[in-house]
């Protein structure tokens, strides 16, 4: 995949201070690869979850919202009371956020790539760009990640059977460094559930 066509897919706006963009992950064995037309199609355009993010001391961090594009999963969140400056942001494997959010697993990697937008076989599906939380401890951050869907016939769904969780760590991803980009310890977690 190119870099322009990269960005395209992964167009990101954050309300408040700037996303990290990223260069193009390279072409690699077991590299993240955006879902087909055909998963996209047997997901409902529209269809969307949600996520209850909280810290391990049971603090309210705010709610992401997801929502299946043409282009991916749109990812929505409206973060509060979070610890200014860089975090690293990522899907998890299993639906499960118990303090300290070690049982909600490694990273969503369903095709078994390298970690990180700049590590030669990756990313994984489950990588985001970092979020940049103001002083304030509050941000709104949008993006679409391409590789992930909610249809539940994709082998990228973030609705699998033992379902998946969105976790901010309390450093950022360097965006190379398997496993998770050195981004430290997980401060807050959200569990993805289908909307009703």
């Amino acid at each position: 995949m190119n870099k322009t066509a990269f960005l395209a897919a992964v167009a990101v706006l954050s309300i408040g201070p700037a996303i990290a963009q990223t260069d193009a992950p390279a072409e690699g064995e077991g590299a993240a690869t955006e879902t087909t037309q055909a998963e996209t199609a047997a997901a409902e355009i529209g269809a969307t979850a949600t996520a209850t993010i909280k810290g391990a001391d049971g603090a309210d961090h705010g709610k992401a919202t997801f929502t299946q594009t043409n282009s991916g999963v749109l990812i929505r969140a409206e973060l509060t009371g979070l610890p200014p400056g860089p975090h690293g942001f990522h899907f998890h494997t299993t639906g499960a956020c118990e303090p300290p959010f070690e049982s909600a697993g490694g990273h969503f990697n369903p095709n078994n790539a390298k970690h990180g937008f700049l590590a030669e076989a990756g990313p994984h599906v489950g990588d985001i760009p970092n979020i940049e939380v103001p002083e304030s401890g509050n941000t709104t951050v949008e993006h679409v990640n391409a590789f992930v869907s909610l249809s539940p016939d994709s082998g990228n769904t973030l609705l699998d059977e033992d379902g998946t969780a969105i976790v901010i760590h309390a450093g950022p991803d360097d965006y190379k460094t398997d496993p998770s980009g050195q981004s430290g310890d997980r401060i807050a977690c959200g569990v993805v559930a289908a909307a009703p």
